[in-house]
């Protein structure tokens, strides 16, 4: 019998720790799985180069360079190695530092990508604060007044934006802050290498503004359904008979209870930017990542091709992992410990 005991007791034990911290089990969990899809993703992305059409020599030297002259070239970037020693050299590169050079210029991928990196960084933050508050104000407004003329035409309005495209709203703020209608705004966001974004932020007004428009709708849609719920619950029925006012009601029993399934749509609006960003870049010219990618695809860039997309794909897992522990968080009943 004590034998028994003894073995049962260390796994009851161990149980009750791993459920007594649901955040750091979800995160453990969570980075775990990111490692191992960062890993498969940089597998798919390495062979996928590999079958792009073209020679990366060629792109490099032009379709008029000789045969001898190609195959220097494809010797200096060891192209010509097997395909698994070629990922290995990659993949050992990237955590001792090295990115590589870029086939088009030959300077290092890192100088070329670093600043775009911050670049498209600013327009996700700005267009993803900004969506995020302007879509759950309007949400709760919309479920406050429930049913009104306001949740009528903002429940419309919302839906009508989901349905145009980037490049559409896009061209339309063109239209009509830079050029047919009014003349306040630039119509393209370039921004010099080596210049903040910030230097000049009415660049940033119409792109910010265009990916702003595209995911307030999502994040709109979602929080007045949640806040509905919320305030159709037992305890704010509770909450109003003890005499709450109905802006207590609001903030302080409806939104907590609300908030974490829009935290999840918030969640994946920020990385539908961090995809869709790439139309919104080439229609204002903004050197970004999107931007940087079509040009390195164009010009068969590959270790170019291959650290963005890998950078993508890291701020996916990134992402993920942190609206998981932010809508935990947000769930009083979720994130306490189990006893």
């Amino acid at each position: 019998m004590s034998t028994t005991g003894d073995v049962r007791l260390p796994r009851a034990a161990r149980t009750k720790a791993a459920s007594s911290h649901p955040i750091l089990s979800l995160v453990g969990r969570r980075l775990a799985l990111g490692v191992l899809t960062l890993f498969l993703v940089s597998v798919v992305i390495f062979f996928a180069t590999q079958v792009l059409p073209g020679n990366a020599a060629y792109a490099v030297l032009g379709q008029h360079a000789t045969p001898e002259r190609v195959a220097e070239l494809e010797k200096q970037l060891h192209l010509d190695e097997p395909v698994y020693v070629q990922y290995w050299d990659w993949i050992s590169g990237l955590f001792q530092g090295n990115l590589g050079n870029s086939f088009s210029n030959g300077d290092p991928v890192s100088e070329l990508v670093g600043p775009r990196i911050a670049n498209s960084a600013v327009l996700v933050l700005l267009a993803g604060a900004i969506g995020t508050f302007i879509g759950v104000g309007l949400g709760m407004l919309a479920a406050r007044r429930r049913d009104g003329i306001l949740d009528n035409i903002l429940s419309v309005i919302a839906l009508a934006v989901t349905a145009l495209p980037e490049f559409v709203v896009a061209i339309g703020l063109v239209m009509l802050f830079a050029s047919l209608a009014l003349h306040i705004l630039p119509g393209t966001s370039f921004i010099p290498p080596g210049v903040s974004p910030w230097a000049n932020p009415s660049l940033l007004v119409l792109p910010v503004a265009t990916l702003v428009i595209v995911i307030v709708p999502y994040i709109f849609r979602m929080m007045r359904g949640a806040m509905i719920e919320a305030l159709e619950s037992d305890y704010v029925e509770m909450a109003k008979l003890k005499g709450v006012s109905r802006r207590r009601v609001m903030l302080v029993h409806a939104l907590p209870n609300s908030i974490a399934p829009t935290i999840q749509v918030i969640g994946l609006n920020l990385l539908y930017l961090a995809g869709g960003i790439v139309v919104v870049e080439y229609v204002f010219a903004y050197p970004g990542l999107g931007a940087g990618l079509v040009d390195a695809v164009s010009s068969r860039d590959i270790p170019t091709i291959q650290f963005i997309t890998l950078v993508l794909a890291a701020f996916y897992v990134f992402m993920n992992i942190l609206t998981d522990v932010v809508a935990l968080l947000a769930s009083p009943r979720r994130r306490l410990p189990r006893a």
